[in-house]
Parts: structure tokens; C-alpha cells; sequence
């Protein structure tokens, strides 16, 4: 699955309800999958890890329906580029 297809999913599956709940208390639940992930990471629990990624990746896909942004093309416009950002070059 592509994350274009998976953002759609997402919007087909969960808008109406994140659009209803609103974007702040849609973020809120982002960060408790982010709390999530973070146990998961510090307890080395490798089943839940799969889990919670999965959890936090469709709540930044909601956030991201809720904004309007498309996030395969954001992260194609910030990661894809010749040099990606954060990255120095010597130039003379």
C-alpha cells in the first residue's frame, strides 16, 4: 500500500468522526499513541512496537486529513530532493 492509499483509508474509514471530535482533540489522540509507542520502545516490547507505529501513522494521517495535507506529496517535497534537508555539501 502506498501512503496515498493508506491517507484515503484513513479519510474513508475515520473523517467524519475526526472531523466531528475536531483537530485538537484529534491530536490529543495522536500523542497517546505517541505515549504508547514510547512505552513500547522503552520496554523493548517488538509485537506492541508494530502495533503503535501502525496506531501513530494512521492518527498523523487523520491530523493530516483534517488539515488538508497531502502527505506523500509533503514528504516527496521535503525528503526526495536531491539534498535532502539537514544534509551539508561542501560547495566551492
Amino acid at each position: 500500500m502506498e501512503i496515498r492509499e493508506a491517507q484515503e483509508l484513513i479519510r474513508r474509514l475515520y473523517f467524519e468522526r475526526d472531523n466531528a471530535r475536531g483537530l485538537f482533540a484529534t491530536f490529543t489522540w495522536f500523542m497517546e499513541e505517541v505515549g504508547e509507542l514510547a512505552e513500547a520502545i522503552l520496554k523493548s516490547d517488538f509485537k506492541a512496537l508494530n502495533e503503535e507505529i501502525a496506531d501513530v501513522f494512521a492518527w498523523l494521517l487523520s491530523i493530516a486529513n483534517l488539515v488538508g495535507v497531502d502527505v506523500d506529496e509533503a514528504f516527496k517535497r521535503k525528503y526526495a530532493a536531491e539534498t535532502p534537508p539537514g544534509i551539508i555539501t561542501k560547495t566551492r
